[in-house]
């Protein structure tokens, strides 16, 4: 009984030694990973509040939406303001700006850049390095290699002030490299197409943002009496924000408007056929020009842009429409006749047509015309008529409540 007794004290106290010993032994190291790694105390972890709320954000727009709505933002906010209302300051690291360009409400508005240009830069250097003049005036032109002569006449008549855009409907690039001016040309190649198709897709407003003046020109013009410069200094003088180049009477004339005058710098009306023109202010008398070889100020392009059919690519009946572009039309849209062209009339995009139902390949391509004139005009008509009809139900709605 004694032995056990004796032997029982000892296991003990040896038992305690070692809890002692292992007690200090974990304090000791603990100490000294304190020592050795400080950043990993709770107090020195430093992550970003904005990741975290980031984070939160993109977790709520995955569990919803995946496109954040203003609405959405504000209740994210909100409920983000409610929680932290007793624990101190509200979280302002998050972003939505309404006035930003759609899709970039999120963004500082000091980073967006919503506006862009054909401007070349290098691929070496400071971007602010990169350019050496930078254009104020655009040109393009619907392009084939059959045309390539006529192409570099035209192109000699524009100054370096102008950015020269080649929309090529053949396919053939690499052939005007022959050409210098070509090499620092833009070059857009898609087959088959007509130049409202390129312009509706390449010429969007806020791309053509830094040219005063937007020229839009077919390639089959005669351009040996035609100086860019000075055509731009008449479109100045007489405050045209939509013109074109006086026609050689004499050749591919439709239209007594776009018919030069010999006697003058621009002219803003004329006389048609009778019974032409209800109203010596509206085409074809007056507020007309016709789409061979338009120009554009930039705030007119951006009219225009919008009002461009996306799938009518010919573009007949657009000249009449126009004049919803200026105002008043009949004093900003005209012709500019001391610089005068001439229309060649060639058929190119004849040939680009296919033969069906036994008809040339240009006669389809010509029934196609007639007929997007028809459907332009009836969309017009029909999107004024539900416009005015809308404010009528408006104005009707709005007298009810005010009588109520």
């Amino acid at each position: 009984m004694g032995i056990f007794s004796r032997s029982s004290n000892s296991r003990k106290s040896k038992d305690g030694m070692k809890i002692i010993a292992a007690a200090f032994f974990g304090v000791t190291f603990g100490f000294l990973i304190g020592i050795s790694f400080p950043s990993l105390s709770i107090t020195k972890v430093n992550l970003p509040t904005k990741f975290l709320a980031s984070n939160d954000l993109s977790y709520i727009e995955e569990k919803g939406s995946a496109i954040a709505t203003p609405d959405s933002h504000k209740s994210w906010s909100s409920s983000k303001s409610n929680d932290n209302s007793s624990s101190g300051p509200v979280d302002k690291s998050q972003i939505w700006v309404p006035s930003n360009p759609r899709g970039a409400e999120r963004l500082p508005p000091g980073i967006v850049a919503a506006e862009s240009d054909f401007y070349l830069r290098r691929l070496w250097g400071l971007p602010h390095e990169d350019l050496t003049s930078q254009p104020r005036y655009l040109v393009t032109f619907t392009v084939g290699i059959k045309q390539k002569q006529n192409i570099d006449a035209c192109v000699k008549k524009f100054s370096e002030n102008f950015t020269i855009l080649l929309f090529h409907y053949d396919g053939r690039v690499t052939e005007w490299d022959e050409f210098e001016w070509s090499k620092t040309a833009i070059h857009i190649s898609v087959r088959k197409q007509t130049k409202w198709w390129y312009a509706k897709r390449f010429l969007h407003p806020d791309i053509v943002a830094r040219y005063d003046y937007i020229f839009i020109w077919d390639e089959d013009l005669g351009v040996e009496h035609f100086r860019a410069e000075e055509y731009i200094k008449l479109v100045k003088k007489h405050g045209l924000e939509i013109s074109q180049p006086g026609l050689e009477p004499n050749k591919g004339l439709t239209w007594q408007m776009t018919k030069r005058r010999g006697d003058l710098e621009v002219h803003k009306i004329t006389e048609e056929k009778p019974g032409w023109c209800s109203d010596p202010h509206l085409p074809p008398c007056a507020a007309f020009v016709e789409i061979m070889a338009p120009v554009f100020s930039r705030d007119a392009w951006r009219c225009v842009w919008h009002m461009i059919q996306n799938d009518l690519v010919h573009g007949w009946g657009l000249d009449f429409a126009l004049r919803r572009c200026a105002e008043p039309a009949h004093e900003k849209i005209g012709v500019v006749d001391s610089q005068w062209i001439v229309h060649q009339t060639v058929p190119s995009l004849g040939s680009q047509g296919e033969a069906v139902d036994g008809k040339a390949p240009w006669q389809g391509v010509r029934d196609r015309c007639k007929k997007e004139w028809t459907m332009f005009q009836s969309r017009m008509a029909n999107a004024e008529k539900d416009y005015f009809k809308s404010l009528q139900v408006q104005g009707s709605s709005n007298s009810t409540a005010t009588t109520i």
